[in-house]
């Protein structure tokens, strides 16, 4: 992945529409607790704001969608938690499979996956494959990822094919990363108003926009992202050249 601007794209009234979206979708459990409903319910209903996030990123012309959707700290949650996410994600995995080879989807993950249950693997593997001849969205889902874990199987790479020093540079790195060859990162919002990246893309938002909203996952919808876009397309990105 190249931090080089020319990556988002002109459409309609000439306004600029990212190429590539970066969602961390935080705000599940607050959702149910105001509620007076468990953590699952919430879990439940962002399921349900992925789904409308894939589908307003098709109408909006946005490239490539990648969503936060498990993190390597997430194991640390309560077992009964890990195991309703690990459900949650063989029931909509099977439900929504065909609506994304409709609508031209291709899936791609990033992450250690494999560390998921063998059937839970097969799933995921065989989702990719058969998404695999679309052309349009490229959606990307991080699952069992931690940017600091990627940097560091990154570098581990460098050090096995023997590189020398000299010859290590960004170009080097990215070919390296989870990501590489999705485009470069133009826009990363994070739901529920909180205001950091915990542990995201970290390498890959170097020169993106940051968008914090405060909107809970459950209730994001398409509306939501198209103000996010609109304000990508009002900022000015200048990479650090003036």
């Amino acid at each position: 992945m190249s931090s080089a601007p020319a990556s988002s794209v002109a459409v309609g009234d000439g306004a600029a529409v990212p190429r590539h979206v970066a969602i961390i979708m935080d705000g599940n459990g607050r959702w149910a607790a105001r509620r007076h409903l468990p953590r699952v319910a919430g879990h439940r209903a962002g399921m349900e704001a992925v789904r409308r996030a894939i589908r307003g990123a098709g109408t909006l012309g946005i490239g490539a969608l990648t969503l936060f959707a498990f993190s390597s700290e997430n194991w640390r949650r309560p077992a009964e938690e890990v195991g309703d996410l690990m459900g949650l994600m063989r029931f909509y995995l099977k439900r929504e499979i065909d609506e994304l080879d409709r609508n031209n989807v291709r899936l791609r993950l990033i992450g250690d996956w494999r560390r998921f249950d063998p059937d839970l693997v097969r799933d995921l593997d065989g989702a990719v494959a058969r998404l695999s001849g679309n052309s349009g969205l490229l959606l990307t889902i991080a699952l069992n990822y931690g940017a600091q874990d990627e940097l560091v199987r990154a570098v581990r790479k460098v050090m096995a094919e023997g590189l020398a020093p000299e010859s290590v540079d960004t170009a080097a790195i990215e070919a390296r990363l989870d990501t590489h060859g999705l485009p470069p990162l133009d826009l990363m919002i994070r739901t529920s108003g909180e205001a950091r990246l915990s542990n995201f893309l970290l390498w890959q938002a170097a020169y993106a926009e940051l968008l914090f909203i405060d909107t809970l996952w459950p209730d994001f919808d398409a509306a939501d992202l198209e103000r996010a876009v609109a304000e990508f397309g009002r900022r000015e990105r200048r990479y650090g050249g003036r």
